[in-house]
C-alpha cells in the first residue's frame, strides 16, 4: 500500500476529501479479471473495545463451489473516527492486511461497502481494489447517495439503476424476494454492466452473496 492512498488522520476532512478525488481518477470501470473465475474473495470490517480496535475479515471461496479454502482476521487500532463518506481511509489498513494473509489474491474480490456508487465515486470498494490492484464489486446494504426511479420487481435477480444528478453510479438489486434490496456498484476493473450479475452469481438462500456474508459473520463475531 502506498501511504499516499490512506494519509495519516489530522483532523482534515477536506484533505482526505481531495485525496479520494484525486485516486477516483484511477478507478477503471471496465472488466479486467478471468473469465472463468478459480477464487472469489469476500471482505468486511467490524469494531472492537467500543470501536477502538479494528477487525478487519478476508474470506477466499472456490468460485466454482463457494466452499471457503481461507479465512483470516486482522486487528488494529482504529485509526480515524467514522466520517460520513470517509469509510475507506478508517477500514482500509486493516483491510490490505487481511487480505496479505491469503495464500493467494482472489480473481474477484466482494467487498461489504460502496465502490462508485458515492458521493465522490470513491467508496471503500474501489479504494481496496485500486490500492491492492484488484477487481472488487462493492454491496452495500443501504443507499448511502442516488436515487432510483423504475419500482424494483420483487423477482428474484431483478434490478435497476440508481442514479445521482442523471449519472448512473450503480444497481439496487433483489437478491432474495421479501428483502430490501442490495446496493450493487464496481469498485475497479469491473464494468458497470457486469456488477449484478456477478454479485448474483454467489447469491444462495441469503440476502447477501456468500463472500461478503461469510466476511460479515467473521467480522462482526456472529461465528464466535
Amino acid at each position: 500500500m502506498d501511504v499516499a492512498d490512506v494519509p495519516e488522520w489530522s483532523g482534515d476532512v477536506a484533505a482526505l476529501r481531495a485525496v479520494q478525488e484525486q485516486l477516483a481518477a484511477r478507478v477503471r470501470l471496465k472488466d479486467d479479471f478471468p473469465k472463468h473465475l478459480r477464487t472469489i474473495g469476500g471482505f468486511d470490517v467490524g469494531f472492537e473495545d467500543d470501536g477502538a480496535t479494528t477487525r478487519a475479515a478476508a474470506v477466499l471461496l472456490d468460485a466454482d463451489t463457494l466452499q471457503p479454502l481461507e479465512t483470516h482476521v486482522v486487528r488494529l487500532p482504529t485509526r480515524m473516527p467514522y466520517v460520513r463518506g470517509l469509510l475507506s481511509f478508517r477500514e482500509l489498513p486493516a483491510l490490505l492486511e487481511a487480505l496479505a494473509l491469503l495464500s493467494t489474491k482472489p480473481d474477484l474480490c466482494l467487498i461489504d461497502g460502496h465502490g462508485f456508487a458515492h458521493p465522490r465515486r470513491f467508496g471503500i470498494a474501489c479504494h481496496f481494489g485500486v490500492a491492492a490492484d484488484l477487481p472488487t464489486i462493492g454491496v452495500a446494504e443501504k443507499v448511502l447517495i442516488g436515487t432510483s426511479s423504475t419500482a424494483l420487481h420483487e423477482m428474484r435477480g431483478a434490478f435497476t439503476t440508481l442514479r445521482d444528478s442523471g449519472e448512473q453510479i450503480g444497481w439496487m438489486l433483489r437478491s432474495k424476494p421479501g428483502c430490501l434490496p442490495l446496493v450493487v456498484s464496481p469498485g475497479h476493473r469491473v464494468a458497470m454492466a457486469t456488477a449484478p450479475e456477478m454479485v448474483m452469481r454467489f447469491v444462495t438462500t441469503y440476502r447477501m452473496p456468500e463472500p461478503t456474508r461469510l466476511a460479515d459473520r467473521i467480522a462482526s463475531r456472529r461465528d464466535e
